[in-house]
């Protein structure tokens, strides 16, 4: 019951900085479009829960991480950077006051409270006004403009998520017309033209891939295994904020499952995959990250993301937070792969120039772009930009952000300015094939086919990490770094020729395929990290973000 003196229902309210949300209309949903209706549909009325992200007790030294360093055990993590105490505590009150019930985010050591209640509550607790909306694919509760919280917790969170259940993301895979062609490629046959390490295994590694729909059959990847003449990896479901594996259909959420899975755990025999569920919200997608990345049973050293939409489509507060986790990621030596997009420079926002897709652009992710990719044997016979525009087959998402500035790593990749003359963070970092004409042959619910998209290149990626720690016996963790350093200057494939729509590839770095495409035996050198546990940051230490 709620206090009989109430505390904070009387104080000022102030703005949570970042969560300002556009008013609801049709143009504003990023994935899906508003319906037209007869009358405005009910109120929400069933309870729900939202995640409050809390401060750290210090900030992470992002400085140090942009250096190649900062990297902390998972116990001196928690004591320097874990949530801060007062601000738990504050949030637990504030939670009573408003009947809302908090649990902290389950199976994670994470900032994240999880509060539930009704839509009357959340009303009042957060400031704000919630409605119903059709869009295709159903109904989905809304929220626009501000929220607000009691001047007491100003400072204390930093994002509050999941107010809003529209969806947030888009999977970054493209299917091929065609079942399977000369110019498909099984993921094993990508790695040799890539020269990833062989005959090594990945065993005692854990790569972890965030969902947001879809899900896994056994079977499908017992028998995509067999046909490769390989043992099938153990792949273990993780449910987040009560999301489950649920396969429907290959024109789905499935095809990106299955092509996540198969594509990492073939060209890293031996890993464990472990597949975090969440729902399609910014939420669940905040969520998932913060699970895979505490997660204590599995332990995943990489995480690979294949979703995403453009930092247009996200509130401030969620990509602060996101990114958080991904630093978080950085400070304790799990890598972030993530798929740059499938929609060229523009990244599908019409009639409003170039953009880039998030959380690619986190400057603490390895951002993976695309290109057409072809073989002769076992040597690369071409490659170039991926660019199916055209033949709308899509084209290597890139560019430069609007809300992340340049890191210190990337000062001398010569990233272009944007038009009003600021620089940000350059996407995509790496690259690797993704044209869909020259795609992964994949099996989906029973099906064979052929995908592609950057999708592909995240997990692709990703199973090139997870060989490189167990060849070098150690997490290699934030990469980015050590890949625009010296010792990466030689680890690539140069992607000269092509272009995204917006930009054009040319020598060294460009916005359509970053540094360029793996020579895995080189890349498995560059990224072998010092072998030694950074100190224990003090709280005067600079952050960009809570």
């Amino acid at each position: 019951m709620p206090p009989t003196t109430p505390r904070f229902a009387t104080q000022p309210r102030v703005t949570l900085p970042g969560s300002e949300k556009e008013a609801f209309t049709v143009s504003a949903a990023p994935v899906q479009r508003a319906l037209a209706v007869s009358a405005p549909p009910p109120p929400p009325t069933k309870p729900f829960t939202v995640s409050v992200v809390v401060r750290r007790k210090s900030p992470i030294d992002t400085k140090a991480l942009a250096k190649g360093g900062g990297r902390l055990s998972r116990a001196d993590y928690q004591k320097a950077h874990g949530p801060d105490p007062t601000s738990l505590k504050l949030v637990k009150a504030f939670a009573t006051e408003f009947g809302l019930k908090a649990e902290p985010l389950p199976g994670a050591t994470t900032r994240t409270l999880q509060l539930t209640g009704t839509p009357a509550n959340m009303q009042k607790a957060f400031g704000v006004d919630l409605s119903t909306e059709a869009v295709e694919g159903g109904t989905f509760r809304v929220r626009q403009g501000a929220i607000s919280l009691p001047q007491e917790l100003d400072g204390h969170v930093t994002a509050v998520l999941g107010l809003d259940n529209r969806p947030q993301a888009q999977p970054h895979f493209r299917s091929s017309r065609a079942a399977a062609s000369p110019s498909s490629y099984t993921p094993v046959q990508v790695a040799g033209l890539y020269n990833f390490p062989t005959p090594i295994s990945a065993k005692g590694q854990t790569i972890g891939i965030i969902e947001l729909g879809g899900g896994y059959r056994t079977a499908d990847i017992k028998a995509y295994f067999k046909s490769l003449g390989k043992t099938p990896p153990t792949v273990v479901a993780v449910s987040v904020d009560k999301a489950k594996n649920a396969p429907s259909n290959p024109n789905g959420a499935d095809g990106e499952v299955m092509l996540d899975i198969e594509v990492a755990a073939a060209v890293a025999p031996g890993a464990k995959i472990a597949v975090y569920f969440a729902p399609n919200t910014d939420q669940g997608f905040i969520d998932a990250i913060a699970t895979a990345v505490h997660d204590k049973t599995n332990k995943p050293s990489v995480i690979s993301i294949s979703w995403g939409g453009p930092e247009s489509s996200w509130t401030r507060q969620a990509m602060t937070a996101l990114d958080a986790a991904c630093q978080t990621a950085a400070t304790l030596g799990v890598t972030v792969t993530v798929a740059a997009g499938d929609d060229g420079s523009t990244d599908g926002v019409s009639g409003s120039g170039n953009h880039v897709d998030f959380p690619a652009s986190s400057p603490h992710v390895l951002a993976c772009g695309g290109t057409k990719l072809e073989g002769n044997g076992t040597t690369i016979a071409s490659e170039v930009v991926w660019n199916e525009l055209t033949a709308n087959e899509g084209a290597t998402g890139g560019g430069v952000s609007t809300v992340f500035p340049l890191p210190a790593w990337q000062s001398a990749a010569g990233v272009p300015k944007l038009p009003n003359n600021s620089t940000g963070r350059g996407v995509p970092d790496v690259s690797g094939d993704a044209d869909p004409t020259t795609g992964y042959v994949i099996r989906v619910d029973g099906q064979t086919m052929v995908i592609g998209g950057t999708s592909a290149v995240a997990p692709l990626w990703a199973g090139l990490i997870a060989l490189s720690n167990a060849t070098n016996k150690s997490n290699a963790g934030f990469i980015n770094p050590a890949l625009y350093g010296s010792k990466g200057k030689k680890s690539f494939h140069d992607i000269t020729s092509g272009n995204n729509g917006g930009y054009q590839a040319g020598p060294g770095w460009d916005p359509c395929t970053g540094l360029g495409s793996p020579i895995g035996t080189a890349i498995v050198k560059a990224v072998a990290p010092a072998k030694v546990i950074a100190k224990k940051p003090t709280r005067s230490m600079e952050s960009v973000s809570a």
